[in-house]
């Protein structure tokens, strides 16, 4: 009996032993434990406030923000690692569109004054003008007569300005590739036709009305200084097309059901006024900080964590603030390096922490730092992409079809922490995280599901955010990091 007791003693005291090494093992470290919402959102809101004005690239407000960033880099300590202490400069395309600005529709009964930011908006890269002329509508503003489609085909559009479908069809003539699908290239040949400006109007018979957003996007091509481009509501769209007495929507579906234009002249005028200043090359930065590995040999491999710091600036003092896209993902950026620096335990591997410019125009800022990077790229182990973290319910991780092995490692820390990462991931990078991609380099993109109710709106501020998600999912990138730095992970061939 007393050696069965004794034996009981034993395998309880183990048990206690064994519950608490587990316990004790999964202790956070002070890295993780610095990790909390209301520093996060603090410095959101900094990033959105009115002196930042948007964060376009080549704005005083954008300059200010890349300033705030490095002020912070160099307060949690990283090293700086720009070619300019922690600034990596590049020149990029960079409009200002200034007060007064004027959209009206004329007709023979009224005339109707519309309200910037409501009823319409100006494409980041719209010309100036001050102009009240005759409206023609073009179907998808589309020249294409090899096909045998022409939007343009014996339509008389000199002097005049022409309203035009943003996005292209969703079917194909022989299968062939539009290729005119940027504003700036619908708008080149609207310029080259005659004309004197451009109304676009967004999928008039989508499900969901597509709102009026501010965007940068606006392809290739020279800039032509004084043609206005200006994306418009339904309602003005109608109120242009109410002398043939139709609407937007049975225009588009004449032609998608045709496959064939139906373009005319309306019986409307509008009168456009717009101040804009152009820049060719504009310059901007991106924001890079180092925090140096401490394992002598693995301090040669790095880890990249990067987030775009731009957004779209504003319009004539409508500001667009991009809380979620992209103050979120820059304010995590600064909430991890300063985690790394707070652990006593520092990673054996180096980490990159890059804040980049101009994703909102076409990854300028991350291809640029690619393709410049004083490191090789061979050396980079893997790069994790924060880019709209703070809206919505969940977490999701992309491009886990492409580096597998990188997403089985985040989704089994997901699995011990917060749970709310989906299975759903994608292949080929993605945003800031694609020029990496391209260069053969592993990678996840780190994104909060059902995250783009706001998104380019002024209503993407800092009070719609998900302050509770927002901290778990930068607690889990650190995780992830933290096993990625501390060389718990092999580089994997990309698929």
């Amino acid at each position: 009996m007393k050696q069965l007791s004794k034996i009981k003693t034993t395998l309880f005291l183990s048990a206690i032993f064994f519950t608490f090494s587990k316990i004790n093992s999964q202790v956070p470290d002070a890295g993780l434990e610095s990790i909390n919402s209301k520093s996060l959102m603090q410095t959101v809101k900094i990033l959105c406030s009115e002196e930042f004005d948007g964060r376009l690239p080549g704005s005083e407000g954008y300059n200010k923000a890349a300033e705030f960033v490095a002020e912070r880099f160099e307060q949690i300590e990283l090293l700086p690692a720009g070619d300019e202490n922690y600034f990596q400069h590049l020149n990029v395309e960079y409009n200002k569109i200034d007060s007064p600005v004027v959209f009206k529709v004329i007709t023979s009964q009224k005339s109707v004054s519309y309200d910037l930011g409501k009823d319409f908006v100006f494409r980041g890269f719209t010309g100036s003008g001050n102009l009240t002329l005759p409206v023609a509508f073009c179907g998808y503003g589309i020249s294409r007569p090899e096909l045998g489609y022409d939007d343009y085909e014996k339509l008389d559009v000199k002097n005049k300005i022409v309203m035009v479908f943003k996005q292209n069809p969703s079917w194909k003539i022989n299968d062939e590739s539009w290729e005119q699908e940027y504003p700036r290239e619908k708008s080149i040949i609207a310029f080259e036709q005659g004309a004197k400006g451009i109304l676009f109007v967004s999928k008039p018979n989508d499900e969901k009305p597509q709102p009026l957003i501010g965007s940068v996007m606006h392809g290739e091509g020279e800039q032509i200084l004084d043609f206005p481009q200006l994306q418009i509501s339904i309602e003005a769209a109608n109120n242009l097309l109410s002398g043939p007495g139709f609407s937007i929507n049975e225009c588009q579906s004449k032609i998608d059901e045709s496959k064939g234009p139906h373009s005319f002249i309306t019986k409307n005028e509008a009168e456009i006024e717009v101040h804009a200043e152009y820049e060719e090359n504009g310059r901007t930065m991106n924001v890079i900080g180092l925090l140096e590995g401490s394992d002598p040999i693995l301090k040669d491999e790095y880890l990249v964590i990067g987030a775009h710091l731009d957004h779209v600036g504003s319009q004539a003092g409508l500001r667009f603030p991009g809380a979620n896209d992209n103050a979120s993902g820059s304010a995590a950026i600064i909430e991890l390096a300063k985690a790394f620096q707070l652990d006593d335990t520092k990673p054996k591997r180096s980490i990159l922490f890059v804040l980049f410019a101009s994703e909102e125009q076409g990854l300028f800022g991350s291809k640029y730092f690619v393709e410049n990077m004083k490191i090789n790229p061979d050396k980079i182990v893997a790069m994790f992409n924060l880019d709209c973290i703070g809206y919505g319910d969940s977490i999701q991780v992309g491009n886990g079809k492409s580096s597998h092995e990188l997403w089985k490692i985040v989704n089994e820390l997901d699995e011990g922490n917060s749970n709310l990462m989906v299975e759903d991931t994608w292949s080929g990078g993605g945003a800031d995280l694609t020029p990496f991609y391209e260069k053969d380099i592993p990678g996840l993109y780190f994104v909060s599901k059902y995250s783009y109710d706001h998104l380019h709106l002024p209503t993407d501020t800092p009070e719609t955010l998900n302050p509770a998600l927002f901290e778990k999912i930068v607690r889990l990138v650190y995780l992830t990091a933290r096993e990625i730095a501390d060389g718990n992970y092999k580089r994997e061939a990309v698929k």
